[in-house]
This record gives C-alpha cells, sequence and structure tokens, in this order.
C-alpha cells in the first residue's frame, strides 16, 4: 500500500517530527511505502508532490492545526488524526488504514 500525509503540531516542533517518524517506522514495518510531509516552524519539509498524491490509496493527516494546500487532497481516502494518535498508537493507525483501502 502507498501511504501519503502530512504531520503538523501547534508548535510545529517536537509532535510534527515524531509523528513523522512514528508513522514512517509503522507503515515500512508493515510493508508499505510512505512519504510523509511536514509543516513544522521551518516550513514544509519532504513536500508531496502531485505524482506522490496521485499514487497514494490512502492519505493521512495527523494534524492538530489547519494546513497548507489540503485541498489538493480532494478525492483521495483521507483519514485526519491529532499528532497524539499518531505517536502512541502508530500500528494501530497503519493497521486501521489498511482496512479503510482493503489491502
Amino acid at each position: 500500500m502507498k501511504i501519503v500525509g502530512v504531520t503538523a503540531c501547534t508548535i510545529g516542533i517536537a509532535h510534527t517530527y515524531l509523528a513523522q517518524q512514528k508513522l514512517e517506522d509503522a507503515a515500512k514495518a508493515a510493508g508499505d511505502d510512505i512519504k510523509i510531509e511536514t509543516q513544522g516552524t521551518i516550513g514544509i519539509e519532504n513536500a508531496l508532490d502531485e505524482q506522490d498524491i496521485n499514487d497514494a490509496d490512502v492519505v493521512i493527516l495527523a494534524v492538530d492545526i489547519k494546513i497548507a494546500n489540503e485541498e489538493r487532497f480532494t478525492g483521495k481516502k483521507v483519514v485526519k488524526v491529532s499528532t497524539d494518535t499518531a505517536i502512541k498508537s502508530p500500528n494501530k493507525l497503519i493497521a486501521k488504514l489498511h482496512e479503510i483501502v482493503g489491502k
């Protein structure tokens, strides 16, 4: 399964990057391809391009704030959770994405 997503927390420092790392680790352990864009205090890093989004089976938004360019995910299966959920239960979250996508 191919997953793309965005992480962003209120401060834009710790939780943004912790959520990214936890999601990447859990997805890779499940055998998935994943690319996570971070929107932190230093701006957008690891930006998703149109091809990344088009190829994705599902989009995970682990966000605590309004993110930039959310409309680019219109028409995709999108799951939105808090960064706390992504940090505390990444394996359950990835399993849920598999259920949603059916892969």
